[in-house]
């Protein structure tokens, strides 16, 4: 099976970022999945695939902030 060529996105690092900034991508991803969706709805989406790649960048975020809380609640015990 052929690797898929990396996007903008698949490069965005969730680790180096710190906890503020996570929020704050966090909270302009789901800005433009909601804009996608609008435009999705009126048939005005240029590029299908980037509602994807938003909701797999969320995923990556949310993700990243679970771990984070696991193992600040891990070293708090």
């Amino acid at each position: 099976m052929a690797k898929k060529p990396e996007t903008k996105s698949s490069k965005l690092d969730v680790v180096g970022q710190s906890d503020d900034q996570l929020t704050e991508s966090l909270g302009n991803l789901k800005r433009e999945a909601f804009n996608l969706r609008f435009q999705a709805a009126t048939s005005q989406l240029e590029k299908p695939s980037r509602i994807r790649e938003v909701r797999r960048d969320i995923a990556r975020i949310k993700t990243q902030q679970s771990a984070r809380a696991k193992a600040a609640a891990a070293a708090a015990k």
